[in-house]
This record gives C-alpha cells, structure tokens and sequence, in this order.
C-alpha cells in the first residue's frame, strides 16, 4: 500500500514539475530520482513481507485489495523496469512536446493501475486500476501534436478502450447478476455441472474485454495503428509494461475465481492463443517497418503469454513474472535503439554493425531475446510458459503450434540482424550515440543475459 501511495503523490508532484522546473533535463533528473525512492519502498515492502508469511496477505479496503507476496514481487519488478525504461528513453520523452513533467506524472499513475491490477480481490478494483492505467495512455498516444499520426492513434485507442471496457462491465455485470457477489474468491462458489448460463455468459465478455487490453486476436485490430502511431517513446511503455500488467490481472482473475471451471473456458482461450500467434506471426513477417513489425511481434509475445492464462497451475504464475520481465527488459532496449535510428525500415540498419558495433551487438541480443534463444531471458520465458501448459496436459497440439510460430518469428526478427551485419550501407542517427546510451544498453543486454542463466534470481517470490 506503500508503493501505491507513493506512486500517485509522484504523479501529483510531476504535475507541478513543470512549473517549478525550467529545464528539460532537470525534470527528467527529478523523476528518476522519485523512481529510485519508489523503488526503494517497494523493496521495503518485499523485505518487509514477513508479516504476510505469518499473517496472510495484507489486506485494504475491506479485502477489496490483497498484497500478497506475489504481488510485491511483481510490483517490485515493474517498478524496475520502469526506472530502466526512464533512464533509456528520458531523453526521448523529453522530446516528444514541452509537457514533459506531464508525461512522466502519467506514467506514474499508470504504474498506480499495475499495483492495483496485481493484488485486487475484488472486481470493482479490477475496473478502476484497468481504467487507472488505459486513461493515461489514451493521453500519451496523441502527445505528439505535430504529428497527425499520433492524433489518429489515440483516436482509435480511445474508442476501441471505450469499447473493450463497455465490455468488460458487462461481464461484470453478469457474474454479480449470477452470483450476488463482485469478490473474485466468491465465484468459486459456481459448480461446475449446473454453470449458470449468466455466470457463462459473464466469463466469455471478461475474456473478450480483457483480450482487448492485451491485444489478443481477434481483438487486436487497434494495435498495430496504434502503436505505430503513437510516438515511439510511449509505444515502447504502452506495448510492455503496460501489457504484462493487464496480463497478470487476467491471470489473478481466471486462475483465482474460475480455476474450477477451466473446462468450460479452456478451449476458447487456446483457441485465442492460436489465433494471436499465427495472426501476430504471419503479419509481422510481411511489415517493412521495424517499429511495425515489434508491433505485430508484440501480439505474438501476447499469444505466449496467454499460455500463463489458460495452464491452472504453479507454473503459470512463475512463467508470468520471467516473461513480464524477460520481454519488458529486451523489447525497451530495442525501442532505445530504434529511437536512435533515422530510418524505420530494415534497409535503415544496413551496415550498422560496421558504424557502431556496440549498438548492433545489444540489438542482436534483445532480439535474440524476443526471438527465445537460449542463454537470454526470452528462451526461459517461454519455456516456463510452455511447460506450464505441458503440465496441464490438455493442450499438447497448441504447445507444438507455439514453437512453430516461435521458428517462424525467428524470421523477422533475423532481418534486422542479417541487415545490421550482413548487408552494406551507412545508417543515419536520429541523435548522437554517447556513452551513456552505450552504458545502459549495455546494463539491459547484461540483465538479458542474467534472466537466461540465472532464472531464479527473478523468481524469489
């Protein structure tokens, strides 16, 4: 409750940063410092959660909201990797319009959501902390002004958010209707051989609506437009942090009160994960965008990541944090390197490796990462997924359909690296490449690196 706290006066102070603060710098200084504070009150919580193995979780709010270890875990690791998205990208944000102090607050408060989304009990705090994240990012999409791309994109995301949410209610809607209770631990009351059609009916819309926030197919036809409109600084929160937070809400949610009804849902969440995978894949592969193609990718990584949703067992929850943190980490240090490029396209890494081999060195590893290779973060991300729906037993043929998608996003991914080390030309940079880039890239290729050897490390909760 500490790091929620913490979290919103940040937001608040961020707010009036601007007006106290003149220079751009200096308001970036501010909130990775306040990041650093907050990360300590969030380690402060973890270490201090021998109170939660004695007593059980804490609780809020009438258990409306319970922060059990997991919780802080996840808690503490987004954290993390929102310090690491500030201190690659601050000067990037600083350069989208002159409301900077403004974009850090809402970042801030879309961490507020997370914290939220991974301890609620109650699905009244499951629709405020996933309004709490979404309504700072429809303001973030169209924070470039100049560009009528980003206008357009926060546009559609709004309306399809809108949409999605209206959707979500009425899931919710229909499970109080079927059982007189919104306490996710309260549905578990519902039996498996006389499901109510309400509280079935209830189930599927939370599906669709959450699908929609994490860009399944096929509710995932805003994500491309969206994240290719937004400006790039924003696409990299938006498409990581922001995702894995909603994900494991989703996760809570289905495991937590519907475990025992996994017969009747199962089957409609695998079939959603085939479809993201192939859809996210086969597109991808044809974008000529790199910032496209993470796009498209990014709804593939949805697909794996719905392999936590659709396993009900121990596995999942740890398959979850490795992939929460494995892609975040790898995907902002491609987006790090993309915001340092001139040219989008493939054709604008041509010859990078020869102008900065450092750089093209931590690109072919994040997207080693992205692409499950071993000895990286992302080839033990999905392998815990997997294994978790290995474990299930049931889905043995969509576990075999994974990994030719996994063979087939290896493609697009090889592009990049092919063009940075294989292909002649002289790429152009948005910036100048300092030490200090070299220096932080090179933190985030040794984090890859850890997450693939040293696995445990991440799962201490």
């Amino acid at each position: 409750m500490k790091a929620i706290i913490a979290a919103t006066l940040i937001g608040v102070i961020m707010m009036f940063s601007s007006i106290m603060l003149q220079k751009k710098s200096s308001i970036h200084t501010l909130i990775v410092g306040l990041l650093f504070v907050l990360l300590g009150i969030n380690i402060w919580e973890v270490y201090d959660a021998h109170n939660v193995m004695a007593n059980g979780a804490q609780s809020f709010f009438n258990n409306m909201l319970s922060l059990d270890s997991f919780a802080l875990w996840f808690n503490l690791l987004m954290t993390g990797c929102t310090l690491l998205y500030v201190l690659l990208l601050g000067k990037d944000i600083a350069r989208v319009g002159s409301h900077v102090g403004e974009y850090f607050a809402l970042i801030a408060f879309i961490l507020v959501g997370i914290y939220l989304l991974s301890g609620y009990n109650n699905l009244l705090i499951l629709f405020i902390g996933i309004e709490i994240l979404s309504i700072p990012q429809y303001i973030l999409a169209g924070s470039d002004k100049r560009n009528l791309k980003s206008s357009e994109a926060a546009l559609k995301y709004f309306l399809m958010g809108s949409f999605s949410t209206g959707i979500l209610l009425m899931g919710i809607t229909l499970l109080y209707g079927a059982t007189g209770t919104f306490d996710i631990l309260g549905f578990r009351m519902l039996q498996t051989d006389a499901l109510n059609p309400l509280a079935l009916a209830g189930i599927m819309f939370l599906i669709i609506g959450l699908g929609f926030k994490v860009s399944a197919a096929p509710m995932h036809m805003w994500t491309p437009d969206v994240y290719d409109g937004s400006p790039t600084p924003f696409t990299a929160f938006m498409s990581t942090i922001v995702k894995v937070g909603v994900f494991v809400a989703f996760l809570r949610l289905f495991h937590a009160s519907f475990g025992n009804l996994s017969n009747h849902w199962m089957l409609i969440i695998a079939i959603i994960t085939a479809l993201t995978l192939l859809i996210g894949n086969l597109t991808a592969v044809f974008q000529q965008s790199v910032k496209r193609m993470l796009a498209y990718s990014s709804i593939a990584q949805a697909g794996f990541m719905l392999f936590a949703v659709l396993s009900v067992n121990a596995t999942a929850w740890q398959g979850i944090i490795i992939y929460a943190v494995a892609y975040s980490v790898a995907s902002i240090g491609v987006f790090a390197v993309l915001l340092k490029m001139k040219d989008y396209t493939y054709d604008g890494f041509n010859g990078l490796a020869r102008k900065e081999p450092m750089l093209a060195f931590f690109t072919a590893i994040f997207l080693f990462s992205l692409a499950g290779i071993p000895l990286t973060g992302g080839f033990m991300a999905k392998y815990f997924v997997l294994l978790a729906a290995v474990q299930q037993g049931q889905v043995m043929w969509l576990v075999i359909f994974a990994l030719l998608m996994a063979a087939v996003s290896a493609f697009y991914y090889f592009r990049v690296i092919i063009a940075m080390y294989f292909k002649p030309g002289t790429p152009e940079f948005n910036s100048e490449i300092t030490g200090y880039d070299k220096l932080m890239l090179g933190i985030t290729c040794l984090l890859v690196i850890l997450i693939g050897v040293v696995p445990q490390l991440f799962l201490n909760a």
